[in-house]
């Protein structure tokens, strides 16, 4: 019978026996841990031939611990998730970061050692070298226009240097990405460590960042799993204030203290990013405004896809054959019709609203090429351009009705009169305004026509 070794990571006691007891007396050598700690402790020990991860656990969730190993730092084994009350979506973002597979509880006996066996056999087929990937997201930028390679070119020398790194701009332009890429190209051997939202909604954030030497759990920190590597610090502005007081305090003194221990100095590159206006932001909150001037030393901002449209079709087609390869879903080409509807989308959602739906028309879509009728049909269930251009909140859109409306004539006014030339003559057949409410509209809001419309 087969001594495979198998680890079950679940925090329910009453599950681990039963499991553990069905798999010893199929022959398998089995070893169990309470949570997620106890599964890296585990993995300190030697890597199993296969893993079975709860999702939901009191410490690190089985989404973050799968995040962890396919990303590198993790085993080179199949791993299949199990949850009580899976979705859709937990089952598309386990599968997305590298599970065999992912099942429901309670899970019959014989689909239990169903699917045991056809992971060890999947486990056993795959070449050691090979390690899960990460994120359906390319090694590097994507994209031909001149703006990204300018990007590319910013991000390989700020690699080359261990200074703190700022990128910014919307929601799923590619942030996480570029931060990869900086961290690929570094001459650091450590890991990529991305510091988890989730992590930091309790009372006490400081085991989780700190670490903790305290009780019979010793707890590695944040800071300490990014020795020698990289520590990335996403979305800047929802960091917690008592998160964000402790990440400011171990940056400016270079060490952290963990609970029950004595100092470590800090030795990981820090990579942040931060919505397109974390400036602003930081204006209106002191100390998220101390971090964003200790963390801005080599800014990079991410563009919108939509102001880069030539690299749709590039990103269409990278994922249309990533998904086949990666999740096994039918291969399909995007008619040249259809990539030129998708160049001319506006894509509020940005690289992660494009990835979704290549992956929705592949797993939904049907045979052959993909046509420009259902790329419409596909956009039309999308959130709409207005409530994905919500999700980045406009500064106007913190100013009484009537700032904000001033603020918009002035912006406007002054933009149409720099593309008339400084001509008010032009700028009011422009605007179909008479020129005499023109003039006193100008004024009224500060505007001088001769300097604003770049005249000497």
């Amino acid at each position: 019978m087969s001594q495979s070794h198998i680890l079950v990571v679940d925090d329910e006691p009453d599950i681990r026996d039963l499991v553990r007891e069905i798999l010893e007396d199929e022959g398998y050598r089995v070893s169990v841990a309470e949570n997620g700690e106890a599964a890296r402790a585990a993995f300190a020990r030697g890597a199993p031939d296969l893993v079975l991860l709860d999702i939901w656990m009191p410490d690190v969730d089985g989404i973050t611990l799968l995040r962890e190993w396919s990303s590198g730092d993790g085993p080179d084994c199949p791993v299949v998730v199990m949850s009580g009350h899976g979705t859709v979506e937990t089952a598309i973002e386990a599968t997305r970061l590298g599970a065999h597979d992912f099942v429901q509880k309670p899970i019959s006996l014989a689909r239990l050692l169903a699917i045991v066996g056809q992971a060890l056999e999947s486990g056993r087929r795959k070449p050691k070298s090979i390690a899960p990937q990460a994120a359906p997201a390319a090694s590097e930028p994507i994209g031909t226009s001149a703006v990204m390679q300018v990007l590319r070119g910013k991000a390989e020398q700020a690699a080359q240097h261990d200074l703190p790194v700022l990128i910014t701009g919307e929601k799923g332009c590619g942030r996480e990405n570029l931060a990869r890429f900086i961290h690929k190209r570094s001459a650091r051997p450590g890991d990529f460590v991305m510091l988890d939202h989730g992590e930091l909604a309790g009372e006490d954030c400081r085991p989780y960042l700190l670490g903790s030497a305290v009780g019979g759990h010793p707890r590695t920190g944040l800071f300490e799993r990014a020795r020698g590597g990289t520590l990335f610090i996403p979305d800047l502005q929802d960091l917690p204030a008592a998160a964000a007081r402790i990440i400011h305090q171990v940056l400016e003194s270079g060490n952290f203290v963990p609970e029950g221990g004595g100092p470590e100095r800090l030795d990981c590159r820090l990579i942040a990013s931060g919505c397109s206006g974390l400036q602003q932001r930081a204006q209106k909150n002191e100390i998220l405004q101390q971090l964003y001037y200790l963390l801005n030393v080599l800014p990079l901002q991410v563009p919108p896809l939509r102001e880069r449209p030539e690299d749709v079709p590039d990103l269409v087609r990278f994922y249309a054959e990533w998904f086949p390869n990666r999740e096994n879903l039918p291969y399909r080409t995007f008619s040249v019709a259809a990539q030129n509807r998708l160049r001319n989308h506006s894509w509020p959602g940005n690289i992660r609203e494009l990835r979704n739906l290549v992956q929705r028309m592949l797993v939904l879509g049907g045979d052959g090429e993909v046509s420009v009728a259902e790329v419409e049909e596909a956009l039309r269930q999308s959130p709409t351009e207005l409530a994905g251009a919500a999700n980045e909140r406009p500064p106007l859109f913190d100013l009484p009705l009537r700032e904000a409306r001033e603020q918009f004539e002035r912006d406007y006014l002054v933009f149409k009169l720099r593309e008339a030339g400084g001509s008010v003559g032009k700028l009011a057949d422009a605007v179909g305004m008479e020129r005499t409410h023109l003039y006193r509209k100008l004024r009224s809001l500060g505007v001088d026509p001769k300097k604003a419309g770049g005249e000497p």
